[in-house]
């Protein structure tokens, strides 16, 4: 769960932040501050993983205590809230170091839009460092033995996590297993095409591949939603588990695995929720990517 730290002048959109943050299960607040220089030493000391900071304070303004922290070695990351409208004033905010930008007054819907986007990019960051720094120790182990390992397939890097999540009998995992080797093979950007040309590279093998693209759109929809049942049934047994621990949030917008969870634990009929597959490929396209990109050749 994420830690947050609010620096602001207004007590008053503090305890609205505060309320709208840990009411959401977006995260938990660790410290706030009234002004720049009481914010400045308060988050220093406590190091939250986000800092929510007002443009505009008194003693210290936001932009200034944001170089501040920044040159002392505070690494989270920022977002700013303020009801100035300034192009200039904000093009410097960003230039600072904000990543995201909350209006005033606050408005719950968009706070908890904003720090959900914060939440999962946060995530997806930390576990991509995660991969980085242990395939960098596995290289330095198997320089020290004098052994090179070869470089893992994507099919090799896929099949534990489908396992993980419970779908590696999904005719969906094998689409996507197919998806990821195409893309690796032919594309080593960052960035997803839209679903729909995923979908037909799936598709192609297939004798009439304009009629397969909505058979394999529809099969991937089914392996997706029986993971986010299988790791919601792992939450509501042991919140603690590590596969839920790790794969819930990163690959779930975390209120789909939560009205997922009610919906078993309350034994009501499934809803039609709305499931972010684009989300869930793209994570799993960057891990395939990371890793392939840590590993020795």
């Amino acid at each position: 769960m994420l830690s947050f730290g609010i620096v602001d002048d207004d007590a008053v959109s503090i305890r609205m932040l505060q309320t709208i943050i840990e009411k959401s299960w977006l995260g938990e607040v660790v410290v706030t501050a009234e002004n720049g220089s009481e914010g400045e030493r308060a988050v220093l000391g406590a190091n939250p993983d986000v800092l929510l900071i007002d443009l505009l304070m008194p003693d210290q303004d936001g932009i200034e205590t944001i170089n501040q922290l920044k040159q002392k070695g505070y690494s989270g990351k920022y977002v700013m809230i303020s009801q100035i409208e300034n192009k200039e004033m904000i093009g410097k905010a960003y230039q600072a170091g904000i990543e995201f930008y909350i209006h005033k007054p606050i408005n719950r819907v968009e706070v908890q839009a904003v720090l959900s986007k914060v939440n999962e990019h946060w995530k997806i960051g930390r576990y991509l460092n995660e991969i980085k720094e242990s395939m960098a120790k596995l290289s330095n182990l198997n320089t020290n033995v004098g052994y090179i390992e070869r470089k893992q397939t994507a099919r090799e890097i896929i099949q534990p996590i489908l396992r993980d999540m419970g779908i590696i009998g999904e005719i969906g995992s094998r689409d996507m297993i197919e998806i990821m080797e195409h893309l690796i093979h032919h594309d080593q950007s960052d960035s997803l095409p839209p679903l729909k040309d995923l979908y037909e590279i799936a598709a192609r093998a297939h004798h009439d591949p304009a009629r397969e693209v909505k058979a394999v759109e529809q099969r991937i929809r089914r392996a997706v939603m029986s993971a986010v049942s299988n790791l919601a049934s792992i939450g509501l047994t042991d919140y603690g588990n590590p596969k839920f621990e790790h794969y819930a949030p990163l690959y779930f917008d975390f209120q789909e695995i939560r009205l997922k969870m009610k919906e078993i634990d309350e034994k009501l009929q499934p809803g039609k929720g709305k499931i972010n597959i684009k989300k869930f490929l793209q994570v799993l396209y960057l891990e395939v990517l990371d890793n392939r990109r840590s590993q020795p050749y």
